[in-house]
């Protein structure tokens, strides 16, 4: 049986390198290498200084396009980290059917493969500050973006909980997490007040392989914005509590401003089912610092 982050196209090196020097002669002679992939695109380094993903499943072509679309706009309101702006929109061809995206570079790495992390501090309140500006981004001009509402229901517990309870029995098997019985715990604590519907502007998918440090363990960028919606605001806040200490939360959420109970139960719940996918992500596709990263994740979530 497949996954869900299994390929329908898997471009290559070779293909990338047809598509890119012919499409944007500027980068000729285009050095490229594959530097990570995800669910939906495949993710190159081009010349040191750019960035080009393309969708690895046919899902992700329309998320690419708005983010073609948003990010130039997103790019005028100064969130205060950086993120990836696009330069060069890829035209579908012979070569390859779909649109792809080259961005600048974004400075840093992710926590996964930093020497080291910061999980309070500086990192806290950039994040806050962050997404304070998201969330606050008028919904409307991201609508005539092409930016779509929740169409995923991704914080709809109760459609989760049978895929979240799959994965941790997956997990328990392979003996991936020593604390399965605090997973098996939360299960009984699950949020069921309902949340009220919002249109906020939110990234959508913001855990540890979308954000990067700089060099001093920092957050200093936010990447990968395939996911951005119109929707509730808890989906990003997750990343208090997969991300963040305890004393962390507390620096974020005294610059963020007030949060609402629910909504904090409902994050948690989001950092949870994310990274339980994550580490089985990084088991089965041989990610060991994907793997190692999402068991800390798991580990701060259930904190």
């Amino acid at each position: 049986m497949g996954h869900v982050w299994d390929a329908e196209v898997s471009v290559s090196i070779r293909q990338a390198e047809k598509l890119i020097e012919s499409q944007f002669p500027a980068l000729i002679p285009a050095d490229i290498k594959i530097i990570d992939y995800g669910f939906d695109n495949t993710v190159m380094k081009v010349n040191q200084d750019w960035i080009f993903r393309f969708p690895r499943r046919e899902v992700a072509v329309k998320l690419i396009e708005t983010e073609g679309k948003l990010l130039p706009l997103l790019a005028e309101r100064k969130l205060g980290l950086q993120f990836p702006v696009p330069v060069y929109y890829g035209k579908p061809s012979s070569l390859y059917r779909w649109p792809f995206l080259g961005y600048r570079f974004v400075d840093g790495t992710i926590p996964s493969r930093a020497n080291r992390v910061k999980r309070e501090g500086e990192s806290a309140l950039k994040m806050a500050q962050f997404l304070k500006k998201l969330h606050g981004t008028n919904g409307m001009e991201a609508r005539e973006r092409g930016v779509p509402d929740d169409e995923l229901d991704r914080l709809n517990v109760e459609k989760r909980v049978p895929v979240l309870q799959a994965n941790m029995k997956e997990i328990k098997e392979l003996n991936l997490f020593h604390q399965i019985g605090r997973l098996e715990e939360y299960l009984k604590r699950l949020p069921n007040e309902p949340l009220p519907r919002e249109a906020t502007l939110v990234h959508g998918d913001l855990h540890f392989k979308n954000i990067v440090v700089n060099t001093e363990g920092n957050v200093s960028g936010v990447i990968d914005w395939g996911d951005v919606h119109l929707g509730q605001r808890a989906v990003d806040l997750n990343v208090i509590f997969s991300f963040l200490t305890p004393e962390g939360r507390e620096w974020f959420l005294e610059e963020y401003g007030e949060v609402r109970a629910i909504e904090l139960e409902y994050a948690r719940f989001k950092a949870i089912y994310t990274n339980v996918v994550l580490l089985l992500y990084g088991y089965h596709e041989k990610q060991f610092h994907t793997e190692v990263e999402a068991r800390n994740s798991l580990e701060l979530a259930l904190t």
